[in-house]
């Protein structure tokens, strides 16, 4: 359920916090003092285009931020937000926030997340149904109607089981189609495929050997510096008539001569010996690495060769040449695929042939099962029509049923069936005719919002058992009505928010006198500046409410408030 809506710079609203109750709640007020807001405030936190006019005047931005109760909310809404990178909801509290500039600039966050505008409205959708002159009517869509057959009908399950077998045979329909081809076709993907693996597997490659190839190509191709390099080191250091050694040994003399004049020059004499230590531990390493480095002109053409047979292949094949490897893998495994095409097709056209035996059999029992609900569903939603004022109307349930057969090459029809939808073989049409004498009219073609706007509330009381979205919003669902039509009306609401939480904004008594909650919104002038403020009336103030939606607030139209209240 929606717990709190709260609304920051937006038409003539400054600073609203909106706190709903379970059940029915009621919005009312004078025309123009801002109930639409509430409604455009929603549409904007559930995902709707922004307009940059609604943003207060003097204001360079304007938020809505909603909170819902998510506990017994039955769509996958935790799996959604893992997915998408956004935070857990805590204590079953869902967030939304939605905030645009006069620049332009939109900003949506879940719990606190940034995410798009397209997350936002995912979710919204699972959340809130608003019905009445607005868009988001999620029962106008014929998909959605074939659901809300299956749900009233409680076919869900064989729904699901046509959806699994939809779902393999696309698997073996994607598998069939990389093997399909015509044979000119065929053989050059042969041919390639051969050619690819061939070239691959000739090279014989290794994950780490161009690293190390590379080490090894650097070095022969500067042998002759390196050498030229070490050996004059050698030279200064050992091998020259004034080398370091030779000069090391006269400073040893020198230093034995101090050591017997003075004891305690001791440990300059150690030094000096360590000293000539490491020195000779480095002619040592440096005559070692002289003697491995090869002036091979072979050698240095043969790394030559495999290198740039490395590099073409990284061009052909991937970035790396562990890429290039798998590619080699999978390009043996799709040429041994495609060596064997016939007796894998054999495999695959048979695997089909009973997948579609099996979705005919159970799609045309679907397609049955929903033939014998429709009535239900009919009568159902024409006895709540009858209260809701059209009492000579029908409300029809159009089953078209499609096999989707094709054609073979011989003419003949093919048993074969072109890929079905994973809800059956049906398309649905809730068609309506409200008067006597007028053919029945798919739902989304009538013209009238208000009598739009009751058809949806009969199908709502009707499905209310059924539908999963928590939150139901009718805007103005009284217009055109009123007498016991209003009562009516008032009287559906309240049984759907028996199991749904209902906001329903109404000019009507009738229908605001059976809520949970009654909100009024007003406009006061503040500091010079209009804005709409929106307040929850208790006994008393609902008394007063009500008698002027009654007309005034005469002794009769504050005992006829009292009546409906009762």
């Amino acid at each position: 359920m929606l717990t709190t809506l709260r609304i920051k710079n937006l038409a003539l609203v400054s600073d609203l916090t909106l706190e709903l109750q379970p059940g029915c709640n009621v919005v009312t007020g004078e025309t123009g003092a801002g109930k639409s807001i509430i409604i455009g405030a929603l549409n904007l936190v559930l995902g709707q285009r922004a307009d940059r006019t609604l943003i207060r005047s003097g204001s360079d931005s304007c938020s809505v931020e909603a909170v819902f109760d998510v506990k017994k909310l039955r769509s996958p809404l935790k799996g959604f937000l893992n997915e998408n990178g956004l935070e857990p909801c805590e204590e079953n509290q869902l967030v939304l926030k939605r905030t645009f500039t006069s620049a332009g600039t939109n900003r949506q966050f879940v719990n606190g997340s940034a995410t798009t505008l397209n997350v936002l409205a995912s979710i919204g959708e699972w959340l809130v149904d608003m019905h009445g002159p607005h868009d988001h009517q999620s029962l106008l869509h014929p998909a959605k109607q074939l659901a809300i057959l299956d749900a009233f009908g409680g076919l869900e399950k064989e729904r699901a089981a046509f959806g699994g077998l939809v779902s393999r045979r696309s698997v073996l329909e994607g598998e069939k189609s990389a093997l399909v081809v015509d044979e000119k076709t065929y053989a050059q993907q042969l041919d390639l495929l051969r050619f690819q693996v061939k070239e691959i597997e000739a090279a014989r490659l290794k994950d780490d050997e161009e690293e190390q190839l590379i080490l090894e190509h650097n070095r022969a191709s500067n042998a002759a510096k390196l050498l030229q390099l070490s050996q004059a080191a050698l030279d200064v250091l050992s091998e020259s008539e004034g080398s370091l050694l030779t000069q090391a040994g006269v400073v040893g003399r020198t230093l034995q001569e101090l050591q017997r004049v003075d004891a305690g020059a001791t440990t300059l004499n150690e030094m000096h010996e360590q000293g000539v230590s490491v020195f000779r531990e480095l002619q040592t390493e440096l005559s070692r690495y002289a003697d491995k480095v090869d002036v091979d002109p072979a050698r240095l053409a043969e790394m030559d060769e495999r290198l740039n047979l490395i590099h073409s292949l990284k061009r052909k094949y991937g970035a790396t040449l562990a890429e290039v490897i798998a590619f080699g893998a999978e390009a043996k495994e799709k040429w041994q695929s495609l060596e064997s095409r016939d007796a894998e097709l054999a495999r695959i056209n048979g695997a089909l042939a009973k997948l579609d035996a099996e979705l005919l059999k159970v799609g045309k029992k679907l397609s049955a099962e929903r033939k014998k609900v429709i009535p239900q569903l009919a009568k159902a939603a024409a006895k709540q029509l009858a209260d809701l004022g059209f009492k000579q109307s029908r409300f029809d349930v159009e089953q078209k049923v499609e096999l989707r057969s094709e054609e073979s090459g011989s003419g003949a029809a093919s048993p074969q069936l072109l890929t079905p939808s994973s809800s059956g073989f049906d398309t649905i049409e809730f068609q309506f005719a409200p008067n006597p004498g007028e053919p029945a009219k798919p739902l989304r073609a009538i013209a009238s919002s208000g009598e739009m706007a009751r058809v949806m509330l009969a199908l709502k009381t009707v499905l209310a058992a059924e539908d999963e979205i928590p939150v139901l919003v009718f805007d103005e669902v009284d217009a055109n009505v009123g007498g016991e039509t209003a009562n009516a009306v008032g009287e559906k609401m309240k049984q759907i928010a028996a199991k749904r939480q209902v906001l329903c904004i109404t000019h009507l008594p009738q229908v605001a006198a059976p809520a949970d909650a009654h909100y009024v919104v007003t406009k006061q002038v503040k500091d010079g500046r209009t804005i709409s403020e929106i307040e929850l009336l208790d006994k008393k103030s609902r008394v007063t409410e009500l008698a002027r939606m009654l007309g005034g607030q005469s002794e009769a139209a504050r005992k006829h408030a009292e009546a409906l209240l009762r």
